[in-house]
């Protein structure tokens, strides 16, 4: 049957089929399932480092058409290759033989990871194209530093900071791939299962060079036979039962890293890590050079993924900050690659959110906002017309006919719907003479694709980026900057915990030095490992780093090649010892940190007053 469905809200009329006026972000789970479906079509080759690139192409476009294609280099040279269809990897698969390795005997195992060889080395000039090669890593500390000097301002230097270390799309296809082939070990074991990227690979945070953390993910196996059973009979499959959830991931994990170390192409140093708060199996993946951690069902930590996503995305002004402040804090040794006492990249960020929380006005909204959006319910649609006999049927054409699932269609409370779903309809029953008659009817939607539960912990918040009114914050990045190091440098630790959940500080509910409460497992301090000389030296150089800048601002200083200065300056890694703090370093420590606070404050309220006159 035939209808048209339009909505009156307020004064105007929507249609719930048809373009928006303007283009929505994506959304967190819909950037993943894209990139998992083109991870399912690509392959991995490891080519000759001599190759005629057309011909190449041409005959892997036997096998079916290729969307996209890129070269990189790691410990060789490789291709990544999208086709255009499943089928192709499917029938590239079947021409593909087992290699013959004389003394040694091949493990046969249909990986979607390829070794092209030449039949007959090229001989021609001709043929041999030159291959591109996409980077896959970040700038050295030469070229950084070159590029910052150059910069026009401050602003410009954060951003172009963004631009040479963010994650290229190149960068991004190759985790989803690398994730994928994973997959397909595990699959071996567990069919239907998913294994996803988690964290800095997927939040929009990540830096060329980051680790690889996934997570293998089996509710999709449970979520096969969710349908409701018919009849009297209930059939269950026969399992093996262990006495806890932990034992349980423990052994999944042992085996699928067993399974990674024998038959696992490409990947090499295999450690099973079983006994860490969350188990997990550590591993090189040689090809893609990429550093992998594997746990299973952590969820809470993709949710993590999932809600920087969306703070990185609501403001440009965000992701550049956060880049900078995770470079400054490497270049001092803040942070570290090795697990110890030191700030981690994740509590940097949280920081970085805090801080942008606590603009006037806010920049971020608090994630207690997040979720209260997502409980509110939308303004009830007010006659929903549709040209149908009876309001039966137009309850039933508006469920079929609102984007997104039915209600009974979701299995689990965390299951991810792109879409809003109707959970009630009330009706007034009429008729519209004046466009020919038919039903009208109230109806009321609600977002319930945002509620998550997920191990009994609150995940809720709202994923519609269109629902979050943007910040009319507009301060410039070289303000923010100055501001999140003054910020810091005065915070008061020894009493005061961090809370993006609330926006605002409160008081700690423990003795560690560092406490910033985790989004979501409200327990949890994110920070616990932060020894007392790490959380120091990390308020010391805060400081310093608010006065060289408040410095530069005083004596206006100009962009100059030859000289560092703005960030540049502050990535310096002798930035204690510079000419400009030779002389406070004569006194005690703690002197002369006072003395440069004093200076800030004083420069700070000259500005003020300034501006007020």
């Amino acid at each position: 049957m035939l209808y048209i469905l339009r909505v009156c809200v307020g004064n105007a009329f929507v249609s719930f089929i048809g373009s928006e006026d303007r283009t929505p972000k994506k959304r967190f789970s819909e950037v993943q399932k894209e990139r998992r479906e083109q991870a399912q079509r690509t392959v991995l080759i490891h080519c000759p480092n001599k190759i005629s690139e057309k011909k190449f192409l041409k005959y892997l476009s036997q096998h079916g058409p290729v969307n996209s294609h890129f070269f990189y280099e790691s410990f060789g040279l490789y291709a990544v290759v999208e086709f255009s269809q499943k089928e192709s990897v499917v029938s590239l698969q079947n021409v593909t033989r087992t290699p013959s390795l004389g003394t040694e005997a091949a493990i046969p195992f249909r990986s979607r990871y390829f070794n092209l060889k030449l039949k007959t080395p090229l001989n021609q000039t001709s043929e041999q194209s030159s291959i591109q090669c996409r980077n896959q890593s970040s700038p050295s500390s030469k070229k950084l530093f070159e590029l910052l000097c150059c910069a026009e301002s401050v602003d410009d230097q954060l951003n172009t900071l963004l631009r040479e270390f963010q994650l290229t799309e190149e960068n991004s296809k190759l985790r989803y791939l690398t994730c994928s082939l994973i997959e397909d070990v595990a699959a071996a074991y567990f069919p239907g299962c998913t294994v996803r990227p988690f964290g800095s690979s997927v939040n929009s945070f990540g830096k060329l060079g980051c680790d690889l953390d996934m997570f293998l993910d089996l509710d999709e196996i449970e979520n096969f036979s969710t349908h409701k059973a018919s009849g009297n009979f209930l059939m269950e499959f026969q399992v093996k039962n262990v006495p806890s959830e932990r034992i349980a991931t423990q052994k999944i994990l042992s085996v699928i890293g067993e399974c990674l170390d024998h038959f696992g192409p490409g990947c090499v140093g295999v450690q099973k890590i079983l006994n860490a708060r969350c188990p997990l199996v550590r591993f090189s993946h040689q090809a893609s050079g990429f550093q992998c951690d594997l746990t299973t069902n952590n969820r809470i930590a993709l949710k993590s993924s999932e809600l920087l996503y969306i703070y990185g995305a609501l403001d440009s002004r965000v992701r550049a900050l956060v880049f900078s402040i995770r470079c400054w804090a490497r270049a001092h040794s803040l942070t570290s690659s090795i697990p110890g006492a030191w700030i981690t990249n994740f509590s940097l960020t949280v920081m970085v959110i805090f801080f942008l929380q606590r603009r006037s006005p806010p920049i971020l909204p608090t994630l207690d906002y997040l979720k209260t959006l997502a409980d509110r319910e939308l303004q009830p649609f007010a006659l929903l017309h549709i040209s149908v006999p009876s309001p039966e049927v137009a309850l039933s054409s508006c469920l079929l006919s609102l984007p997104g699932e039915r209600p009974h269609d979701h299995g689990r409370e965390d299951t991810p719907s792109p879409k809003a779903c109707l959970v009630n309809a009330t009706f007034s029953v009429g008729k519209r003479p004046e466009i020919g008659g038919g039903s009208q009817c109230s109806v009321t939607v609600r977002h319930a694709e945002d509620k998550c539960i997920i191990e009994g912990h609150n995940c809720t918040f709202v994923r519609d980026f269109n629902r979050i009114k943007p910040s009319g914050n507009a301060e410039t990045l070289e303000l923010l900057l100055k501001e999140f190091f003054e910020y810091f440098g005065n915070f008061a630790f020894n009493k005061n915990s961090i809370n993006i959940r609330q926006g605002r500080e409160q008081n700690k509910p423990e003795s560690s030095p560092l406490h910033i409460q985790n989004p979501f497992e409200t327990s949890l301090n994110v920070s616990k490992n932060v020894s007392q000389s790490q959380l120091q030296k990390f308020i010391d150089l805060a400081r310093e780093s608010a006065w060289i800048l408040h410095q530069e601002d005083r004596d206006r200083l100009s962009p100059s090649n030859n000289q560092p200065w703005g960030l540049a300056a502050l990535l310096l890694p002798s930035v204690a010892n510079s000419t400009s703090l030779a002389k406070k370093k004569k006194k005690p420590a703690s002197e002369r940190i006072k003395n440069l606070l004093e200076s800030i404050k004083s420069s700070s309220t000259e500005n003020s007053t300034a501006a007020n006159g």
